[in-house]
Formats: C-alpha cells, structure tokens, sequence
C-alpha cells in the first residue's frame, strides 16, 4: 500500500517534467523569439488538426502576458534586418497558410495588445487540402473545408500597419518532392504574384511542413528572399542567424499558458 501511495505522485512527478523539462536552461531573452501559429479558431470535435488551432482567449492570453512581460513585437524581416542591435525581449508572431480567422480573430487582438505579425500565405489556398502532401494517410479534407483568407482580407490585414505579408509558395507544396525548375516555380511565382495582388514588397518565406533540402536554401535565397522560417524548434542567437533557415517556436492549441511560458523560456516544450 506504502508502494503505491509512494508511486501516484512519483508517477506525477515524472510525467510533469517529460510534458514540460521545467530543468531546460532558460535561453538569454537577448535572443528573439519567432511564434509559429497557423488559426485562431476554437477547436473542432474529433478534429485531426485541433493542434493548429489556438482559441481566441487562449491568444488573448499569450499577447496580454507578451505585454506583462515586456516583450516587443517585430515582424520577422524587422528581426532580420536590425539582427546587430535589437532589443532585449524581442518577439516575432508568425501565421502560417492563410486561414480566414487571421482577420477576423487574431487582427483585433494584436491591434489590442501592440503586437505585430508576418504572414505566410499560400497564393492557391481556396478549396484545397495540402496536408496530404505530406502523409497520403492525411485524407479527410480538413483543411479544404476551412475558410481562407479573401484578397480583401489580407488587404485589411495590411492596411492595419499590424502585417507583413510573406510568401509559403503557389500550392503548399512538399519542397522534398519538387526539382529544381518546379521548385524555382513555387518560390519565384508565388512572390511575383502577391507583389502585384498586394502591392507590397514580399522579403520573407516560410517552408511548407518546413521540409527541404538543404541544397534548396540556395534557390530560396536567389527568389528574391532575404529570410525564411522553418519548423526547427528553438531560439537562436542572432549573432550566428542564417537567415534562411530560422527555428521557429511552435504554439500548439493543446498547450495551457504553462507550456507556452516554457516555450518562450526555452524554446520547446518537454523531451
């Protein structure tokens, strides 16, 4: 009986410190953070991508302790661009894909709270499923059935002075299965296009699923890009920041605020 009042709260103990490594070393806050999210949406029963989907309040919440804390928004070519000399606590929001609920939900609450962001968006987002670009098994069309983003919309998002807009290619496309001429395809047109639809520069890029090669780093770089996100886990020093291939961290909404402090303090969260 001993035995096993002893083993509930060991059992606690362990699983506290895998789900969130509170013994990580906290990173220099001198080194910027990148957040990666894609919705904020609440989340959808039975859902395969509820991951992605930070609710409302739960952002709320992340922005309002951003601003408790003192941190500063930037969007990402901000960070890129004043690498040598930015502040400390330094902050960059980013979206990924396009989703509709980046105007409607995430826009009045980072004019809220002060906060800038960069979004990536896919030029051919409207009625269309990527995930299963990556796994086949990925089939249920989750994705096709969420709202995007209207041309409208992302001239609101812009017109806000919250925005920099950033390139994720045409199609969403799994960078590891394209050639070069296919690849040059993706990032060259995708920028070309949202420069004439948005009128505005487009200097950043993030890798779809964040899979490339490393060979393709060098393509990004002659599209026209001066910085690229990917889904590396971490916080870098910018000292030694290779702009085209930047750790992001990722903002799940299976995550309380608990993991997302860690995250901030670390850069991941658990093993």
């Amino acid at each position: 009986m001993m035995l096993l009042l002893w083993g509930l709260p060991v059992a606690i103990a362990v699983w506290f410190s895998w789900r969130y490594a509170w013994w990580r070393p906290s990173v220099d806050t001198r080194y910027p953070r990148i957040l990666m999210y894609h919705m904020i949406a609440e989340p959808v029963a039975g859902a395969q991508f509820n991951g992605l989907r930070v609710t409302p309040s739960r952002f709320e919440q992340q922005l309002r302790w951003l601003r408790d804390n003192g941190w500063q928004g930037f969007t990402v070519s901000e960070l890129v661009d004043r690498a040598a000399e930015l502040p400390d606590k330094a902050v960059a929001i980013t979206f990924d894909d396009g989703y509709a609920d980046n105007a409607t939900q995430a826009l009045p609450l980072l004019q809220r709270y002060g906060y800038k962001a960069t979004l990536y968006l896919v030029v051919d987002r409207h009625d269309r499923d990527w995930s299963r670009s990556r796994k086949a098994h990925h089939d249920g069309d989750e994705l096709k059935a969420i709202a995007k983003l209207s041309d409208a919309q992302v001239r609101e998002l812009l017109a806000s002075g919250c925005f920099e807009l950033g390139a994720h290619t045409l199609t969403h496309a799994n960078l590891l299965k394209l050639d070069d001429a296919a690849l040059r395809h993706e990032l060259i047109d995708a920028k070309r296009q949202l420069e004439q639809c948005f009128d505005v520069p487009v200097r950043s890029f993030a890798y779809p699923f964040g899979l490339y090669r490393p060979e393709q780093v060098v393509l990004v770089r002659e599209a026209g890009y001066d910085s690229a996100v990917t889904v590396r886990e971490g916080i870098d020093d910018p000292a030694g920041w290779r702009p085209l291939e930047l750790a992001r961290i990722k903002v799940s909404g299976r995550d309380g605020m608990l993991a997302f402090r860690q995250r901030m303090r670390t850069g991941r969260r658990g093993v």
